[in-house]
């Protein structure tokens, strides 16, 4: 079992397997809310075991799909656990134990500030990567 949790502990969650991936977002709304790399997970290997009264929400304005949650107690960025899809990103700064992956891919690096250096050979999207 894979556990996370926010900065407080309010937060708790279980995932009952790996990540399928993780990625870096450049977007201005990533980096503004502190959770730029993301691993991706399927809901059905998640689970909230405390705190989930404690999650509050930041709505999704077009061009992005995922309401933000975060720890109403600490503010940590937690991505979309309470997304409803199949799968959703999480916040990789959330998880407690090291899972064994890296970064695959950095997208919207259009939007990416000048003074942030890519520093891995992960592959880069202007936007979002298109799925074939």
């Amino acid at each position: 079992m894979i556990k996370g949790s926010c900065c407080c502990g309010t937060v708790q969650f279980e995932l009952s397997e790996v990540p399928s991936m993780m990625g870096t977002c450049h977007c201005s709304r990533c980096r503004k809310v502190g959770a730029s790399t993301l691993v991706f997970v399927k809901s059905e290997t998640f689970q909230i075991t405390q705190g989930r009264d404690q999650i509050a929400t930041y709505p999704a304005e077009h061009p992005y799909k995922y309401d933000r949650c975060f720890c109403s107690v600490c503010g940590s960025a937690l991505g979309e656990v309470l997304s409803e899809d199949d799968s959703f990103p999480l916040a990789a700064n959330c998880i407690d134990s090291d899972i064994g992956l890296e970064n695959s891919f950095h997208e919207f690096v259009s939007e990416k500030p000048n003074w942030l250096k890519i520093g891995d050979t992960a592959q880069q999207f202007d936007q979002h990567p298109i799925k074939s």
